[in-house]
């Protein structure tokens, strides 16, 4: 076939109708790029069953400019409504670098300083109490987390928010860093930083479905969250406005931000330099250090101004991930090759597909997604889940005691077990909780917090005599366990 000839048959191949919409009339004219659609669109849908994932979005971004994006599966598992282009998700922590973005722009208007004190433009110690290290914390500490805050204070809507550690010591994931720094924004800006946002990133970038809070015109286009079970837990319109976490967002118009900062767009040319230079280094061990970590600083993983940054053979790339609990999101992007790929997810599931999508998407490294730790649908742990969940208790330990006997599965460890019991509590799969709960007991029987779990399953199960049993066994193994005290002496009464 000549090359009027396969022109011909890629225009074709790209113009059959599908679930699919393209961002843009524009078509490369290469035929790994349809290639890699249809890709998508077989494989997609099959790990979304493997992992359990009832919805997600995929926006690619190509030479710079929004290519495709297509929705898949349904915005809720009992309505079956399918994910259309318009679908709008939580973007959850893909807000931080949208919030970052409107932050530099203020840099570049010489209203902020990075380096200045934030209490510079908010006077006062904000919720440190008597804390001097306050006087530290600047905007560029907050947008490469290095504030010493911890993630979210607890409990959460406390009024003391802890400095754990010297300001700018080490990295350790803050999204409380963002919430001080939204509201040095409001102070500088005299405007609700929502409404900032808005006038400063949002309008300009045409991210016309996007929003930091909930509008009433989402109710028909939010999909639904779901548990790790399918369950829907509602659409977060109560959620309120958060600059870490609340953006709601479709992949059209993230794909736009995106693009936005692969061209340079609405930045100074120095100060997109410098969001994409690393201002932190990650260690290995931990996303959220608050105590010193024991592993070693990463040679490929960064934190940039506001974005996750990777530094391998294929040059720079900037990236984010997002978890608001029942929902999940990621973006990547590559500097030199001006592509990149965002995913938004209405489940807790989303992230086990990742990997494998990445792998489909890029032939390149993303060592940033060993360092989050998001798991597989096919580890040990998401089997064991889902065995406990469609085969029942019993069945499914038997299976995983053989997989270990045999070297198959690694022997999950004390937390992760502990772990996966309690998400299974939260589920209201309390027998399961307990099979699992028990399985921890019979593998580390010298471990209190082990009993002490499974005396809360069965004190949640309401087995007054079980609970009692197991919380004794905890306190004989760590006489000072307050929470078996406290719980013992109510069920004693």
């Amino acid at each position: 076939m000549n090359g009027k000839g396969i022109w011909l048959l890629l225009m074709l191949t790209l113009s059959i109708p599908c679930a699919g919409q393209a961002l843009q009339s524009r078509v490369n004219g290469s035929i790994a790029e349809a290639n890699l659609v249809q890709a998508l669109e077989k494989e997609v849908p099959s790990l979304m069953a493997k992992a359990d994932v009832p919805g997600l979005s995929i926006a690619l971004i190509r030479d710079g400019k929004p290519y495709w994006n297509h929705g898949f599966g349904v915005k809720n598992s009992q309505t079956k409504e399918p994910v259309t282009a318009e679908t709008v998700f939580e973007a959850a922590s893909l807000s931080k670098p949208v919030f970052a973005y409107a932050v530099l722009k203020l840099v570049d208007q010489g209203k902020l300083d990075l380096d200045a004190p934030l209490n510079t433009y908010l006077p006062g110690n904000y919720d440190a109490g008597d804390d001097v290290r306050i006087n530290k914390i600047t905007a560029r500490k907050v947008l490469s987390h290095t504030t010493g805050f911890p993630n979210w204070r607890t409990p959460r809507g406390a009024k003391t928010l802890p400095i754990l550690f010297e300001p700018g010591e080490r990295f350790s994931y803050s999204g409380e860093g963002f919430v001080y720094l939204s509201k040095v924004v409001e102070a500088i800006t005299k405007m609700k930083f929502e409404d900032y946002v808005n006038e400063s990133v949002l309008k300009p970038l045409g991210m016309a479905s996007s929003s930091f809070e909930w509008q009433e015109r989402y109710k028909p286009l939010k999909a639904y969250n779901h548990d790790f079970i399918g369950n829907p837990t509602g659409q977060g319109e109560s959620n309120g406005s958060n600059a870490a976490g609340s953006l709601l967002t479709t992949t059209a118009d993230y794909a736009l931000f995106i693009s936005a900062i692969l061209n340079g767009s609405g930045l100074k040319k120095e100060t997109r330099a410098l969001m994409l230079t690393p201002q932190s280094t990650v260690n290995e061990s931990c996303r959220t250090c608050a105590t010193p970590p024991t592993g070693s600083l990463s040679k490929e993983v960064f934190w940039g101004l506001g974005v996750g940054l990777q530094k391998t053979a294929d040059g720079t790339s900037f990236w984010h991930w997002g978890d608001n609990g029942n929902n999940k999101a990621f973006f990547a992007a590559f500097d030199k090759q001006k592509d990149g790929i965002v995913m938004l997810t209405n489940s807790a599931n989303g992230l086990l597909i990742l990997e494998d999508l990445l792998a489909t998407s890029f032939p390149r490294k993303f060592p940033a997604v060993l360092w989050i730790n998001v798991g597989r649908f096919d580890s040990p742990a998401r089997v064991l889940m889902t065995s406990l969940i469609k085969q029942g208790s019993e069945r499914a330990i038997a299976d995983y005691k053989k997989r270990r006997a045999s070297g198959t599965d690694q022997i999950l460890d004390e937390a992760r077990i502990n772990s996966m019991g309690y998400d299974l509590l939260r589920v209201k799969k309390i027998d399961e909780a307990i099979a699992l709960f028990t399985l921890n007991t019979q593998d580390f029987p010298k471990s209190s917090n082990v009993w002490d779990s499974l005396g809360e399953a069965y004190m949640v199960k309401g087995d007054k005599p079980k609970a009692i049993e197991n919380y004794k066994k905890s306190l004989e193994l760590d006489p000072n366990n307050k929470g078996a005290i406290e719980n013992l002496k109510k069920l004693e009464q």
